[in-house]
C-alpha cells in the first residue's frame, strides 16, 4: 500500500504528514508529503503563515482546504518563516501534482534544528506509519 506514495530518502516526516528538508544554508524546506496531498484530494485553498512569524515544532502553522475538508498543517521545525510559496497560494493545485519540489510551503529559519530532527521519522518509518494508516 505504501508503495503507491512518493517517499523520499533525503527528507524528514512528522506523524502528521509533512514533510522537512534541510538545506545547504542550515534553512528548512517544508512542505505536505504526497499520502497527505492524496488524502486530501483536490486542494483548493492553502493558508501560510507570515515571513516572519515564528513556528514551533508539532504544531498546526497552517492549512490546506480541499474540495473535501480542511485540515492543519503542523510544522515539522522550530523557527522563523523565512520564505513562503506564494506559487502555492495563487494555485493550490500545485501541491497535488508536486508536493516535494514546487508544492513547497514555507522555509524555516530553525532555533533548533539538530535536537528537533531527532523527533522526526526518516523515509522508512515514514512508509510504515503509511502502512498503519491505510489499515
Amino acid at each position: 500500500m505504501a508503495e503507491e506514495y512518493e517517499v523520499r530518502i533525503t527528507l524528514y516526516y512528522t506523524k502528521e504528514d509533512t514533510w522537512a528538508r534541510v538545506m545547504t544554508d542550515g534553512t528548512v524546506r517544508v512542505g505536505i508529503t504526497d499520502f497527505a496531498q492524496k488524502m486530501l484530494k483536490e486542494i483548493v485553498f492553502v493558508e501560510l503563515p507570515e515571513v516572519g512569524s515564528e513556528v514551533k515544532q508539532m504544531q498546526p502553522f497552517a492549512s490546506a482546504e480541499s474540495i473535501k475538508s480542511v485540515s492543519d498543517i503542523y510544522s515539522p521545525i522550530s523557527g522563523k518563516v523565512k520564505e513562503v510559496n506564494a506559487n502555492v497560494i495563487d494555485e493550490p493545485s500545485i501541491i497535488n501534482r508536486d508536493p516535494y519540489d514546487a508544492g513547497w510551503l514555507v522555509v524555516i529559519e530553525p532555533t533548533k534544528l539538530e535536537e528537533e530532527l531527532n523527533n522526526l521519522l526518516n523515509a522508512d518509518a515514514y512508509k510504515a506509519l503509511i502502512k498503519e494508516k491505510n489499515r
